[in-house]
């Protein structure tokens, strides 16, 4: 009796992105996975508000505008993760990955429950742009920016890269086991509504009131 063969894999489809998909998701994980055929590897999308964390170098991937995008790297357990925020912070108590103060502790916490130690890590940051004329009074991308930059080094996390403020969208890739992150400035919001979506939100939560370099990659 003839053995039938296993069936084939969808286009894109590898064992490892299968079982990203069948994991179960922790609140405010980044849930939306995919193979990404630029970098043919597997990729993660963290959405505003949430966070990825893992050992292996698949891509962790966001696109950025005021918001702001923390990569964090333990550089002796070679473990890694990615946050998304909008905001310094938010109404005492809330508890929303949406707001740095909230993010950063969640993607530590996690980091060091996959064994990492706050001692070894280190950063780079994105984002703080000034993407959408007319929200300048706002100055969102930069109080997003002090904020990243005052809290790492409060607790003395080295911000060992970093590509903020001016004027552009970025696409960030981090790669957790590595710790290698490339950067792509965007040319506009113009054409990426999902940036200013996020842009407008922020305005509306948010009371009126040095550009930077680093070692990353440009893709």
């Amino acid at each position: 009796m003839a053995i039938a063969a296993p069936a084939a894999r969808p286009m894109g489809q590898t064992a490892r992105l299968e079982q990203l998909k069948r994991r179960p998701r922790k609140p405010g994980e980044a849930s939306f996975f995919w193979y990404e055929a630029q970098f043919k590897n597997e990729a993660v999308k963290v959405l505003p508000g949430e966070y990825f964390v893992h050992y292996e170098d698949l891509l962790i991937m966001t696109t950025l505008g005021s918001c702001i995008a923390a990569c964090l790297w333990d550089r002796q357990a070679r473990i890694g993760g990615m946050n998304h925020f909008l905001l310094p912070e938010g109404n005492s108590g809330d508890t929303s990955g949406r707001y740095g103060s909230f993010a950063m502790e969640l993607l530590i916490n996690e980091m060091m429950k996959l064994g990492a130690q706050r001692g070894s890590m280190e950063a780079k940051v994105f984002g703080g742009g000034q993407v959408v004329s007319g929200m300048t009074s706002m100055n969102v991308g930069e109080r997003n920016t002090a904020f990243v930059l005052d809290y790492l080094k409060a607790e003395r996390i080295p911000v060992v890269s970093k590509d903020v403020l001016d004027v552009y969208p970025r696409k960030v890739c981090f790669l957790p086991h590595s710790g290698k992150a490339m950067v792509k400035r965007l040319a506009s919001a113009h054409g990426h509504d999902a940036i200013v979506a996020q842009e407008r939100i922020a305005a509306q939560k948010v009371t009126p009131t040095a550009h930077g370099g680093g070692s990353v990659d440009l893709f």
